[in-house]
C-alpha cells in the first residue's frame, strides 16, 4: 500500500495529519499547512516536538470534554494558543460512559448490553444539531478563517469523532466532494487501532469479548453516513448547515472557502 501522503509522524501525538492535499470539486486543492488535526496533546513532550514545532501552529482547538480536559489536559505546542470548544458539553450520558466502571470492575461480560452502536449513532445526531456542537463547530470554523493561512490544530481524544466531524465540514466546506470527505474520515482507522489495541486486549485477557467495544473505537462509514443525512433533513444542505446550523454568513464562509484552498 502507498503511505498515507496526510500522515504527520510525531513522537508526542497520535493520528497527527494534515487536512491539506485534497481535490475540490472544481479542480482546486485543499491548501496544506493550514488544518491539521490528531488525537490529544497529553503528552509532555508536545511543547518540544521538532514536528510539532514545524507546523508553525498558531491555536489549538480543544473539542474534548471538560472531564476529558481536566484528567489529560493539553500541552501546547511553541507558540500556540489555546481554545476550548467542548462540542458534547450538553450531550447526557449514555452507555459509553458506564465503560470506564465497567471496566475497573473487571465485569466485561456487561458490555454485551450495552448498544455501543446504537450510542455512536446518537453522539453523531448531536454533533449536527446539538447546541453546544453548533456553538463548537461555528467557533473552529472562524478560528480557521485568516487570511494568512496561520494553521489550526484540532483535536478530541482519539482523533475520530468529534474532529472526524470537524474535518467533514473543512473539506465540504472547502469544496471537496462527499466521496473525498469520506475518505479521509476512514482514513484514521489505523491509527486509531493501533491507539486502542491495548484496550481491547485488557477486555480479551478479563475475558470478556473486544467485538463488543469495537463500535466506540472504530470510525465507521454509517456514522457519518447518518451525520450527513442528518443535515440533509435539518437543513436541506451543507450550505443550509453553514448558514442555518452554524450560523456563518456568506462572507465567513467565502473567507473560509479562500483560506482552505489553493489554485495548485
Amino acid at each position: 500500500m502507498a503511505a498515507d501522503p496526510h500522515v504527520l509522524l510525531s513522537p508526542a501525538v497520535t493520528n497527527l495529519r494534515d487536512l491539506g492535499g485534497r481535490a475540490t470539486a472544481d479542480g482546486r486543492t485543499v491548501a496544506t499547512g493550514v488544518a491539521f488535526r490528531s488525537a490529544e496533546l497529553a503528552d509532555p513532550s508536545v511543547g518540544t516536538d521538532a514536528v510539532l514545532a514545524g507546523l508553525r501552529i498558531r491555536t489549538v482547538v480543544d473539542l474534548r470534554t471538560e472531564a476529558e480536559r481536566s484528567s489529560r489536559p493539553d500541552q501546547l505546542p511553541a507558540g500556540a494558543q489555546l481554545r476550548v470548544l467542548d462540542a458534547l458539553a450538553d450531550l447526557p450520558s449514555g452507555a459509553a460512559a458506564q465503560l470506564p466502571a465497567v471496566l475497573a470492575s473487571g465485569g466485561v461480560d456487561a458490555l454485551a448490553d450495552l448498544d455501543l452502536a446504537g450510542q455512536m449513532l446518537d453522539v453523531y445526531r448531536r454533533l449536527v444539531v446539538g447546541e453546544a456542537a453548533r456553538r463548537a463547530y461555528a467557533g473552529l470554523v472562524r478560528t480557521v478563517i485568516d487570511a494568512e493561512r496561520h494553521a489550526v490544530l484540532f483535536h478530541c481524544t482519539a482523533g475520530k469523532d468529534r474532529t472526524g466531524w470537524a474535518t467533514t465540514i473543512l473539506l465540504l466546506a472547502a469544496g471537496v466532494d462527499e466521496e473525498g470527505a469520506m475518505e479521509e474520515y476512514l482514513a484514521v482507522a489505523p491509527a486509531v487501532g493501533t491507539t486502542y489495541a491495548p484496550l481491547l486486549q485488557q477486555v480479551g485477557d478479563a475475558g470478556g469479548n473486544p467485538d463488543h467495544l469495537r463500535p466506540l473505537l472504530e470510525v465507521r462509514a454509517e456514522y457519518l453516513h447518518t451525520a450527513l443525512a442528518l443535515v440533509r433533513e435539518r437543513f436541506g444542505s451543507f450550505a443550509g448547515y453553514l448558514s442555518d446550523g452554524l450560523g456563518l454568513g456568506v462572507v465567513e464562509v467565502e473567507a473560509l472557502r479562500r483560506t482552505l484552498r489553493t489554485d495548485g
